[in-house]
């Protein structure tokens, strides 16, 4: 089997694995990395989101044979989970199961480093590709406007 070597949250990684590996089963199976969750895995819900050199990309398509960028999870997002999205999510008590919410915030976190001054409309467009079971998302929304206030 190839070895592939990955930055995932500023460290490097050597991972012996076949080629078409998704991301997110060597994020959780070699790295044991399991804040990027399993969800729909044919990429629409959107709970496996990582960044892919800051852009927010579905794990569970991504084969390992097609990483040639830096790659950051919800643990590499801030280390002591003060990132304004994460500070926000707390305030707005985003969270009912959870499930979803690591993918949620690395959406809403790319979406906000390239749009720091959204509306509603942009909160709503960006944060689409993402699925709440709980339906949780008018407080979804609430705290990407509320990140999107503090990183102003």
């Amino acid at each position: 089997m190839p070895t592939y070597t990955l930055t995932v949250n500023g460290s490097t990684h050597s991972v012996s694995v076949s080629p078409e590996t998704p991301v997110l089963w060597v994020l959780r199976d070699h790295l044991n990395l399991v804040g990027t969750k399993y969800g729909c895995g044919i990429g629409q819900c959107g709970s496996c989101t990582i960044h892919l050199d800051g852009i927010a990309t579905r794990s569970c398509l991504l084969p390992v044979s097609q990483v040639s960028g830096k790659i950051t999870t919800i643990e590499g997002l801030s280390k002591d989970g003060l990132h304004p999205v994460q500070v926000a999510w707390k305030e707005v008590d985003v969270p009912q199961c959870g499930y979803c919410q690591s993918g949620q915030i690395m959406t809403a976190s790319a979406f906000l480093k390239e749009n720091s001054t959204p509306n509603e409309n942009d909160i709503k467009t960006a944060m689409n590709g993402n699925l709440c079971r709980c339906a949780a998302y008018n407080r979804i929304y609430k705290a990407v406007a509320l990140a999107a206030e503090k990183m102003s």
